[in-house]
């Protein structure tokens, strides 16, 4: 097993998330809907139909105790559910009201009479009671819609979770790879040290001129001694196992990882300034592809 591929502890949740219910009532179906994106901070977007709107502070408290953080949009609306599904309300007396006073204009003005009187009186004002705002919501009836909030912020929730997983796995090989990486530098690194000396040499003994032996070691040592990328490995290493331990931290590490990435980043540079040697360029760029992925998807960790 790779330094790297230590035992697992998902803790990372990740900032996108789906979740949708639908709470069935006997007049009408309420749709609840939420999602979420990356964001900085809680970043909450609400659209609520009107009979519920009174409701809506109460349920953007809710989200953002639930959510914490990121760019949510959350969507409550209703259907009214078919004729044939339910009970109609109507209201009688101002039907009645409304044959008697237009019997009478039938009968003052000569006006034929409709041939379907049921039809043009289900067609007059304040027949039938469809209106939401005329409705006045019960407790019970709040109740059972809150509890369809709460069942899709659960769904979001899990699909974070889930999402969260998977961000797991591919920093973790992702982190296993730059490791890799970074141990195939080594058979390069002794490499190249022998090869600038000796293409250092070959130049010199081109010259027309002597030169001083032992100053021309004492300043190759030291030229040598700056391309030396033990430090960057070692840090480099760190950073690896600090990248993984704090995957397996406590939630909301999304923040910090973003931090390790940079300071990784910063290693991975030096160690291409410093590499002078093709194969270990060549390295460096993959190393440099992998940590890009790392940067692009730590944007999602919340």
């Amino acid at each position: 097993m790779h330094q790297f591929e230590q035992k697992k502890c998902v803790m990372i949740l990740s900032m996108t998330g789906y979740g949708k219910t639908i709470v069935e009532l006997p007049d009408k179906k309420v749709n609840v809907e939420i999602k979420s994106l990356n964001s900085k901070a809680m970043d909450l977007s609400t659209r609520v139909a009107s009979l519920y709107r009174e409701k809506e502070m109460e349920i953007r408290n809710y989200i953002a105790q639930q959510a914490e953080r990121g760019k949510v949009d959350f969507a409550l609306w209703i259907e009214k559910k078919d004729a044939a599904d339910v009970m109609v309300p109507i209201n009688q007396s101002t039907m009645a009201a409304y044959y008697k006073r237009l019997s009478e204009i039938v009968e003052e003005t000569g006006i034929p009479a409709p041939q379907d009187w049921f039809a043009t009186l289900l067609r007059m004002p304040d027949v039938m009671s469809t209106k939401d705002e005329a409705v006045e919501v019960t407790e019970e009836e709040w109740n059972a819609v809150f509890e369809g909030v709460k069942e899709a912020v659960r769904h979001l929730l899990d699909f974070r979770q889930q999402e969260g997983e998977a961000l797991d796995k591919k920093f973790r090989a992702n982190i296993s790879r730059i490791g890799d990486l970074l141990a195939s530098v080594e058979p390069y690194e002794k490499e190249r040290v022998s090869k600038i000396k000796e293409r250092i040499l070959d130049a010199l003994s081109k010259l027309p001129v002597d030169y001083d032996k032992n100053r021309m070691e004492q300043e190759l040592i030291y030229y040598i001694e700056k391309l030396d990328i033990n430090e960057e490995k070692q840090r480099l290493s760190n950073h690896l196992a600090y990248f993984i331990s704090t995957m397996e931290g406590k939630y909301g590490q999304g923040k910090k990882l973003g931090f390790i990435a940079q300071e990784m980043g910063r290693e991975i540079n030096t160690l291409g300034s410093k590499s002078n040697q093709a194969e270990m360029q060549r390295i460096v760029v993959q190393m440099k592809d992998e940590l890009e992925q790392i940067k692009e998807q730590v944007l999602n960790v919340m």
